[in-house]
């Protein structure tokens, strides 16, 4: 590629996956965030919602003074509790959507542009319409709390495929159904897209290409990583993020380059897009013996591989 990556995209880390005992808003928090503040090779990191002042303030003055921007992700809090944008269930909705708005709080509060969710449960083929329906109301309900919160510029909703048979099993899920949830919820609210991640397209059933062709007209986040489906038995089987090029994984750096491939052409890299630049997030989990800097350090290399494959 003649174009330097840099001048494309923001790469990122998901710093909840990179350290998981963080994603109970316990642990190293800041610490972590500073050791990724200090590399150069990532500007961007995707942090959940904290409940800590200290922990709010450390990550401000992480991002201040490394130039290091702030993501937040509403995943860790609406799976651990277990939450459901699309229940049918009146108060558990409802618990669910306060769980986003909370970190879209955070988000203001870190002057991010941006929080990614993700659908609940798939509820069956005859309740999916149902379901599909509340969702769409949920996310626009969000969205026009993103408009409140956001100052000048609102607070985006980026809603992340996740996998509809293995293990999530969520009704966002396959790429048609998104695109389908995409058009009506940007049909009321602008502040909306899509998150994509290499880790949920092979579990997704579909191919790199045919998914984000399929999604590219609303895609505004990518994450990258890789994932474990052929052995169930395994520690990392389902959406568990194991380093790349991992010998029962999925992933690795012909994967990627092909990612990174398809991402051109789809146009996301020229696409206007609620952040600086297109970001470019590394969702890798170590595995038990394995460290973080380990993970992040394969992660690291394989992108540069990919990219010099191009």
């Amino acid at each position: 590629m003649e174009r330097h990556w840099r001048s494309m995209m923001d790469l990122g880390l998901v710093h909840f996956m990179a350290w998981p005992g963080l994603i109970k808003d316990e642990g190293p928090i800041v610490q972590t965030a500073a050791q990724i503040g200090a590399d150069e090779f990532f500007n961007v990191l995707e942090v959940r919602r904290s409940l800590q002042p200290q922990v709010i303030e450390g990550l401000k003055r992480v991002g201040d003074v490394s130039g290091l921007r702030l993501g937040v992700g509403a995943q860790p809090g609406l799976l651990l509790n277990k939450l459901d944008l699309n229940s049918s269930d009146a108060d558990a909705r409802k618990a669910a959507i306060d769980e986003v708005k909370a970190s879209i709080d955070f988000a203001a509060e870190l002057e991010s542009p941006l929080v990614a969710c993700l659908s609940g449960p798939d509820p069956g083929e005859a309740k999916r319409e149902e379901a599909t329906d509340l969702l769409v109301d949920s996310l626009v309900q969000l969205c026009e709390y993103g408009q409140e919160k956001g100052g000048d510029e609102p607070i985006w909703i980026s809603l992340e495929q996740f996998d509809f048979r293995y293990d999530k099993k969520c009704l966002v899920g396959p790429s048609e159904v998104a695109v389908r949830v995409a058009y009506r919820v940007r049909d009321r609210v602008p502040n909306f897209g899509l998150c994509v991640d290499l880790s949920h397209i092979p579990l997704l059933e579909e191919s790199i290409h045919d998914c984000l062709v399929t999604v590219k007209d609303h895609l505004i986040h990518v994450h990258a990583g890789n994932c474990v489906m052929r052995d169930e038995s395994h520690e990392a089987y389902g959406d568990m993020h194991p380093r790349f090029g991992h010998p029962d994984g999925e992933n690795g750096v012909e994967e990627l380059k092909t990612y990174i491939e398809t991402l051109i052409y789809a146009g996301y890299f020229e696409a206007d897009v609620p952040t600086a630049k297109p970001v470019f997030t590394f969702e890798v989990k170590p595995l038990e013996g394995e460290t973080p800097d380990l993970v992040i350090a394969n992660a690291k290399r394989t992108f540069l591989e990919a990219w010099a494959a191009l």
